[in-house]
């Protein structure tokens, strides 16, 4: 099992913003989309940072209202753990559950591929357990 069943099922869109982008912006793409996380990025395809929800409330509680005036380049979170298409299921959500990340965006040839949510791969699996099930229930009963 990779990422790249992952992906497959899940879609490869990934949202991004620019670093310049208010937080003020993140925070109204976050809503309107219904996301966690957004991949900062120059250009769509490179990965210069990641921000999420997470971020955003530690810095509100730091720093009060005025964060929505500041730049997601001074909330995203650097350097940004990645993965593969080839990258084992199993290594990368033990690296999320124990780094503590909800979000790892999918890198090939240096650039940006997809992203990857713990709740993806924990539906990947799950879906993957309940067809083997079905299966076996399907031949103890022929």
């Amino acid at each position: 099992m990779k990422i790249a069943n992952v992906i497959h099922n899940k879609g490869a869109e990934v949202v991004t913003i620019r670093a310049q982008a208010t937080v003020a912006e993140l925070v109204e793409l976050l809503a309107r989309r219904n996301i966690g996380a957004v991949v900062v990025s120059s250009d769509g395809r490179s990965v210069d940072g990641i921000v999420s929800e997470r971020d955003v409330v530690r810095h509100l509680a730091a720093d009060g209202g005025e964060i929505l005036n500041r730049t997601v380049a001074e909330v995203m979170t650097t350097p940004v753990v990645t993965a593969t298409l080839e990258d084992g299921l199993g290594a990368t959500a033990h690296t999320m559950t124990y780094s503590r990340l909800r979000h790892i965006p999918v890198v090939e040839d240096g650039q940006l591929v997809a992203i990857v949510s713990l709740g993806d791969v924990v539906k990947y699996r799950i879906d993957q357990l309940t067809d083997e099930r079905n299966h076996l229930l399907e031949y103890l009963h022929t």
